[in-house]
């Protein structure tokens, strides 16, 4: 029955569909001679036309840019540069394209091609431009083919991967539904690809709160093939989570499984805990940005923003980590290391510095009448 509340409730839907899901894989090759199948990009078109055609809203978010750049550049070793990357997603990501334009050419079906690095969602302005200009192409009937600008990234604005991207994407665009098609059933208790002494691994059916456990049962992925991995997905899911999206995490190379989850069947994993969401501006700063930096506070200030919702004063500051500016997002960790919370910083870190630990008066003597009270104002402020 959640499984069919949940679409009862949605409109709008992102899917992400994995490299292993429309690679060639199965003529015998090995992952990383694998590239793009035309088949099964036409397929998918078949299967989001029929999701169309029930009344629902579809974005897609597609891996397979460097996969299918690899193959047509003849570029199988392990060990490419960054160059050869950024050369490989270049022309693969044309040829991706194309061969999606000409899958949902033929269902009469218009795309479009986004390409978002981290620096796209980390500027606020930029954020809501893409956020508008998806909605704009839904409201045409276009769906959105979203990847990231892997030609051009580097790792300092690389989003990271496009399970992350895929819940990033979902949140920006408000979906009520991120499915996540993977080259697995979804995740198991234990490793499913080994041998364990108290029986076979189990599918998990359904995760409501994506603990530390969970995190550890995702595990790490040893497909050469792929970015991520089931770790990369509960993290997806976990950000989605918390924006108030279901996230179903699905064997994609199973002909039906769009079918069966829009009949309401069973299948995967759904990360669902039936909570609300925390404010989109405040989910942008814990889930989009990337930390700058990290502040260590003391157990008095700890208390105050977790158990009392204040906001962080230079006084409960005993640690300064990383060099950044004013306005940049940084983590904030209690004295065991633990994360409680990130936000928005008033003060570049040569001012924290200097400050940590001040009372307000201090600070005043200090640097003047022109100063913030708060090192981070409990609106800028997001607690875990």
């Amino acid at each position: 029955m959640i499984r069919q509340d949940i679409l009862k409730n949605s409109k709008r839907v992102v899917i992400k569909i994995g490299s292993s899901v429309i690679s060639n894989k199965d003529k015998g090759r090995s992952s990383l001679e694998c590239g793009l199948s035309k088949d099964w990009v036409k397929h998918y078109a078949r299967q989001i036309k029929l999701i169309q055609e029930k009344g629902y809203d579809v974005v897609l978010v597609s891996s397979g840019a460097i996969m299918a750049g690899r193959e047509r550049l003849g570029l199988s070793r392990a060990d490419l540069s960054i160059p050869e990357k950024q050369a490989c997603a270049a022309i693969g990501q044309s040829f991706l394209m194309h061969t999606y334009e000409k899958a949902f050419e033929k269902k009469d079906i218009k795309v479009a091609q986004i390409l978002l690095s981290h620096d796209d969602l980390g500027n606020r302005r930029r954020y809501l431009n893409a956020k508008h200009t998806i909605e704009a192409l839904l409201e045409r009937n276009v769906i959105p083919i979203i990847n990231e600008n892997d030609s051009v990234t580097v790792e300092e604005i690389k989003i990271g991967d496009n399970d992350t991207l895929s819940a990033t994407v979902a949140c920006l665009v408000d979906a009520q539904l991120l499915i996540i098609l993977s080259d697995v059933e979804g995740l198991y208790d234990r490793d499913p690809s080994m041998k364990h002494k108290g029986g076979k691994a189990e599918l998990i059916s359904h995760v409501a709160r994506v603990n530390e456990e969970i995190e550890r049962t995702a595990g790490k992925s040893n497909n050469r093939l792929t970015v991520g991995g089931m770790y990369t997905k509960v993290l997806a899911a976990k950000k989605t989570m918390s924006f108030g999206i279901p996230t179903l995490v699905v064997n994609g190379l199973d002909e039906k499984v769009l079918e069966n989850i829009f009949s309401g069947k069973d299948v995967g994993t759904l990360f669902w805990s039936g909570k609300g969401k925390i404010r989109d501006r405040k989910h942008w700063i814990a889930h989009t940005l990337k930390p700058a930096g990290t502040l260590v506070v003391d157990e008095g200030a700890r208390k105050a923003l977790v158990e009392r919702g204040k906001s962080l004063l230079p006084a409960g500051l005993i640690k300064v980590k990383g060099e950044f500016e004013f306005g940049k997002a940084v983590l904030i960790l209690d004295e065991a290391g633990k994360e409680i919370g990130r936000g928005l910083v008033n003060y570049n870190s040569r001012d924290l510095q200097q400050i940590k630990g001040m009372k307000t008066s201090a600070i005043k003597k200090s640097i003047g009448e022109s100063f913030y009270e708060e090192v981070i104002h409990r609106d800028d402020l997001v607690i875990f």
